[in-house]
């Protein structure tokens, strides 16, 4: 799942928040060593196998190095010598930020082809539990599915719940791109669901993509499904604190300044991914022209002022939503602090009818999504506001035929 997900674990927030004194105290004994972490072996493995390469004669470039040096060493490259490198280190490539964009959907396209027979074989090692058989078998078919050639993998990381981002239209074209930050319980096997579709970060994007292509036609617009960090298993300690959120802020920093031109980016954030996205808007640079939450449990401020960015900063809840119930505050670094859609907070609040319950921001023919669609085009002067008032569009009208051309 991508969200929180039931109002009867809203006792355990309660708990935590309430225990905030234990927990720190706890922490400071070293007993938060037991969360998941996870090293990203294959990955690394590749990155390192990068870093003693050649190409030419020539010593490969620090996989690392800027997005805008890693541009310039594969544009000298000849189309052959990309290919190369894009074969003997798919996964290097394929996490690369400042490789072309085809050349990453290439290379993950190879690295999910090698992770496919993995998980062929370890469907039938007898070392396994059976349960442990059947979920390898889950990986190798969802590894076969994302190798499909109308897909446009951005990111692929096997290890572990494993990481993963995808796009939709052409990056490189766009006018104007959009990114999916999904939250909670999501990895490769929930990256996307048959049922419940639009609850997983593929889903959303889908929604969201063909929301944006029906308001605006002519605008070339391309969506980001980005489950690109490792979030939090469930409600324990992990989602009631930033520690997810806070290395994911640095993935996401790292991804937006890697996008190709400079075309405004909207970042819609749902549940803990708005607690991310809150922790990256000061970093992000100044192409990032929206932040927009859903279902929030806070952005670690108190009010939006205080985020650090010149992004216009939106928020919605629909009426079923849980994650109302939610202490609104911030103890001993459990919580995630005041509420986004309050009027204290300051964020432009938008209408969420039809939208139903935590999961149901991205259905087709809500008004959340299609909020989120008129402004991932810039059409800010189309937005419904909460309560059917007109605050949340304020001083925004001059600035809707931006993405409109």
């Amino acid at each position: 799942m991508t969200s929180f997900d039931t109002s009867p674990q809203l006792n355990v927030w309660r708990a935590l928040l309430a225990l905030a004194v234990v927990f720190v105290m706890l922490a400071t004994t070293g007993w938060t060593a037991l969360r998941h972490h996870r090293s990203a072996a294959p990955l690394q493995a590749s990155i390192s196998a990068w870093e003693h390469g050649r190409i030419a004669g020539h010593h490969l470039p620090a996989a690392h190095s800027s997005p805008t040096r890693l541009a310039r060493f594969f544009a000298s490259l000849s189309d052959a010598q990309r290919t190369s490198l894009a074969h003997r280190y798919s996964l290097a490539v394929g996490n690369m930020n400042g490789a072309p964009v085809e050349l990453r959907y290439r290379a993950n396209r190879i690295a999910l082809g090698e992770a496919r027979k993995v998980e062929l074989k370890r469907m039938d090692d007898q070392r396994l539990t059976p349960e442990g058989q059947r979920e390898a078998g889950r990986r190798m078919h969802r590894f076969e599915a994302m190798m499909r050639s109308d897909r446009h993998i951005l990111a692929f990381d096997p290890e572990g719940s494993g990481r993963a981002a995808e796009v939709f239209g052409d990056l490189t074209g766009a006018e104007r791109i959009s990114v999916v930050v999904p939250g909670v319980d999501t990895d490769l096997l929930t990256f996307q669901r048959t049922s419940r579709k639009y609850s997983a970060p593929v889903g959303m994007a889908e929604s969201l993509y063909a929301a944006e292509r029906a308001t605006s036609p002519s605008t070339r617009t391309a969506v980001i499904a980005w489950a690109d960090y490792t979030t939090p298993n469930g409600l324990g300690i992990d989602s009631a604190t930033a520690m997810r959120a806070q290395s994911g802020a640095v993935r996401l920093n790292a991804l937006v300044r890697a996008l190709p031109g400079s075309s405004p980016v909207s970042l819609f954030c749902h549940s803990y991914g708005s607690v991310l996205c809150g922790l990256a808007a000061h970093t992000l640079p100044e192409r990032v022209a929206d932040i927009a939450v859903a279902g929030s449990p806070g952005m670690r401020v108190s009010k939006a002022s205080q985020l650090g960015t010149s992004a216009q900063v939106w928020a919605m809840r629909d009426a079923d939503d849980w994650v109302q119930d939610v202490p609104y505050l911030e103890v001993g670094g459990l919580g995630h602090g005041e509420d986004p859609v309050s009027s204290v907070f300051g964020a432009r609040v938008l209408s969420a009818r039809e939208a139903k319950g935590h999961g149901g921001y991205f259905e087709p023919g809500t008004d959340s999504v299609e909020n989120f669609a008129e402004i991932g085009v810039g059409a800010y002067d189309a937005v419904r506001c909460a309560n059917d008032a007109d605050a949340c569009r304020a001083g925004l009208s001059d600035t809707a035929s931006a993405g409109r051309a």
